[in-house]
């Protein structure tokens, strides 16, 4: 009985305690199970920051020689001592190499490394009959002496250069991961590769390093940019005219390659254009020119510990010109088209810049052009004068004007100048083709700075490149920055734009250093540059350092242009060959816009033989092309210009013209231009007015038609002796008297004239992946 009862009670017992239990649950189950899942997420963020990161690794680290792994925060601080020549590195397992490529969009970035206060640059070589080996020896000797003369004070200073031959060396020690070279203290030193390279068309060093630097790119084990850490590299290249006449049959044609394969295992970091030289002819010359761009890239980097900003070069195989940013230049005038956006989305990008754009929003439906606003004033001010204000800047820094030209790529110069290289500019560095002007005039396109020491202008036009952005008006109402600050400025960033292109692939190193010498300006940019008050003290800046000028204007400031003092070259761009047709297409801000128009043609006509004048017609189907040759032809008989510019309008592609009904029906073809053109000549020999087709660019859609007056001999005189010009003008003043064909130049190349196509021999041109067309 006994048992029974104990067995009772405990069974009671246990239904009590469930009985609780099950209570107790359901009376507190949600803070009990919010507990529990806490502690369970606390365990587990515990155990991940406490576990060894170098276990969740599935590839092992670099191993030294010992073959012990180290932890991956201490991979910059792996000692290495120089390497030998003939020293062979051996592990025991697969190698992962860490290279530090400068993405500054990635989410982790890698740590810094302290900069050095020491630089050791390498000077590589290859070379089979010796000849190689004596030029590297005697470059870095001279190297050495112009490094020496680099203030260090504040920077870091040069190790003795090291001269290594790619035979000798084991390739893995320098071209997988930068060697570890201590300095004088004792500390690690930053490295800068050279590279001087001769090509050969038998098996030598020179393809087993290639293969190496393949190799390593694509080895899985291996970062891709494995020599990011370095500070750069630059590769010159010797070669044989006489076996490989030019580039593209194989002349230097390895040192291409090495050039592409470093710019991409150091993750673009080309720190001056490839160099090439002809061994049997200008190799010393470009070599020179070539060692002195590379001594101004280390002396920036000796005081920065960087390549400094701007454009990286691709490395890619094909190069590529796809910019984010579609391209202008200097004569290709562009329109847009695309959907007018609403006003917030203007607001917000900063694009409502004057009462015609508002206009434009309120109907918002493609149409007619809108009537232009009229600012001029006239007669006498019946309205309360209102009070007089200090002048505001053109363009103030904080403005959205400011904001929208910098990111189309403009260097604003003080309140109201700017300055922006010219895609031909680009492209002439490149050897991939110059813009018109050297076709016509032998201007050097890598040596022209496109600038306007005024971004406002008293013209709307429906094709005009800038998007609207720029600032209108029909007088000067803003502060005057003085010409010295203007040409100082423009100068200045001109130069930084093309130093930023040191690293893009395909640069020619000769024609980068003649770009470090301004040698034309073209007062185009954007604008109206006889607006500006002090327009004549700028111009003789310029030509005080034998800077030559083009200067354009919109034909509304007659009297700007008679006080215009001497220029190279004076055009005038003609739109329209009648009233109705002008108001369409330039949208002028002055209601007397068509007399300012004739006068202005009547200042071109007195100034013929004092100056070389041009007309520049812009052709826009539907606007200005169609049954207006006989109105041209009375302009052209008017003003009686030295030459005349047909060119066709470019398409930009993107949103502020649609208001004025533009579309890619707009745009005329090539032959379309020429058959235009050729009904004007007609038209001008039937008058007897004495002008003929004189030379073409069809790759500008561009063609010159030339007065008599420069044709000798048979043959046409386009081109400008510009030394004549400086001379003359030295020797008669600004205000003397001389006639344009005292400056008149040799005959044009044979291959700019009429009928050639224009492009430069010298050059290749290539479509946008960078591939050569034929033809």
């Amino acid at each position: 009985m006994a048992d029974a009862r104990r067995s009772w009670a405990t069974g009671s017992f246990l239904q009590d305690a469930t009985h609780v239990a099950i209570e107790t649950w359901h009376a507190y189950r949600t803070p009990i199970i919010l507990t529990t899942f806490f502690v369970l997420f606390g365990l587990l963020i515990y155990l991940h920051l406490t576990e060894e990161r170098g276990q969740l690794l599935v590839l092992p680290k670099i191993y030294e020689q010992d073959t012990k792994p180290q932890p991956e925060q201490q991979l910059d601080e792996k000692v290495v001592e120089l390497p030998k020549a003939t020293a062979a590195s051996k592990t025991n397992g697969p190698r992962r190499i860490k290279g530090e490529l400068n993405k500054p969009n990635k989410t982790i970035q890698i740590q810094e490394v302290s900069r050095s206060e020491e630089i050791q640059v390498l000077v590589f070589f290859s070379s089979i009959t010796a000849t190689t080996q004596k030029v590297a020896s005697e470059y870095a000797q001279t190297l050495d002496k112009a490094l020496s003369g680099i203030d260090t004070t504040s920077g870091a200073s040069f190790l003795p250069i090291q001269v290594l031959d790619l035979a000798e060396v084991d390739l893995d020690e320098y071209f997988i991961t930068p060697p570890k070279i201590k300095g004088r203290n004792g500390s690690f030193v930053d490295t800068f590769y050279l590279f001087l390279i001769p090509s050969y068309n038998i098996d030598t060093i020179n393809d087993t390093f290639l293969e190496h630097m393949n190799e390593t790119h694509h080895d899985f084990r291996i970062d891709t940019a494995a020599l990011a850490p370095i500070l750069g590299y630059s590769v010159f290249g010797l070669g044989d005219k006489e076996g490989w006449p030019t580039e593209d049959e194989g002349f230097c044609f390895q040192a291409k390659e090495i050039d592409k394969w470093m710019a991409k295992l150091t993750g673009r970091k080309r720190a001056y254009p490839l160099g090439v030289g002809d061994s049997k002819g200008d190799f010393k010359e470009r070599l020179a020119e070539w060692s002195s761009g590379v001594v101004d890239v280390l002396s920036l980097v000796s005081q920065t510990g960087s390549l400094g900003e701007g454009v990286v070069g691709s490395g890619d195989p094909i190069e590529s010109d796809d910019e984010e940013e579609a391209e202008d230049d200097d004569g290709e005038v562009l329109f847009d088209e695309g959907s007018v956006p609403n006003m917030s989305k203007l607001k917000q990008q900063g694009r409502i810049d004057d009462l015609e754009d508002l206009g434009r929003m309120i109907k918002k439906e493609s149409g007619p052009a809108p009537v232009a606003v009229d600012f001029t004033s006239y007669g006498k001010r019946t309205a309360k004068k209102a009070p007089t204000q200090a002048p505001k800047e053109m363009v103030p820094k904080e403005s959205p004007t400011y904001k929208s030209l910098t990111k189309q790529g403009y260097a604003i110069v003080g309140s109201h100048s700017g300055v922006k290289i010219c895609r031909w500019t680009k492209s002439a560095l490149r050897g991939r083709g110059s813009c018109y002007k050297f076709s016509f005039y032998g201007i050097n396109s890598h040596q022209c700075m496109e600038t306007t020491p005024s971004l406002s202008c008293s013209n709307k036009c429906v094709f005009c490149w800038r998007h609207g952005t720029n600032p209108v008006g029909t007088n000067w109402r803003w502060v005057v920055d003085p010409p010295e600050l203007i040409f100082a400025g423009v100068k200045e960033n001109h130069y930084k734009k093309i130093k930023v292109m040191r690293g893009v692939p395909g640069v020619r190193a000769e024609r980068f250093a003649e770009a470090m010498r301004i040698r034309h300006c073209a007062l185009s940019l954007v604008g109206e540059p006889i607006f500006y008050p002090h327009i004549n003290e700028f111009l003789a800046m310029l030509h005080a350092e034998r800077i030559s000028s083009f200067l354009v204007c919109n034909a509304q400031h007659p009297d700007q242009l008679a006080a215009l003092r001497h220029v190279t070259q004076l055009y005038v761009s003609i739109d329209a060959s009648n009233r109705e047709s002008l108001r369409r297409i330039d949208r002028p801000l002055h209601r007397d816009f068509w007399e300012r128009f004739q006068r202005c043609l009547e200042v071109l006509r007195a100034r013929r033989f004092r100056q070389r004048t041009v007309f520049r017609l812009t052709l826009v189907k539907g606007f200005n092309v169609e049954d207006e040759v006989a109105g041209y032809a009375d302009l052209v008989e008017k003003a009686l210009p030295c030459f005349v510019e047909i060119k066709g309008v470019t398409y930009c592609g993107t949103s502020t013209s649609a208001g004025a009904g533009l579309t890619m029906g707009n745009v005329p073809f090539y032959h379309e231009v020429q058959e235009f053109v050729t009904a004007l000549e007609a038209e001008l020999q039937r008058r007897g007015l004495g002008y003929g087709l004189a030379a073409e660019h069809a790759h500008s859609c561009c063609v010159l038609i030339a007065s008599e007056r420069f044709r000798v001999d048979g043959r046409w005189h386009t081109v400008i002796d510009y030394d004549k010009f400086f001379a003359l003008l030295e020797e008669r003043g600004p205000d003397g008297e001389f006639t344009p064909e005292e400056y008149m130049g040799p005959a044009t190349p044979e291959w700019a004239t009429w009928g050639n196509g224009g492009f430069d021999p010298r050059d290749t041109r290539v479509d946008r992946k960078g591939r050569a067309i034929e033809g």
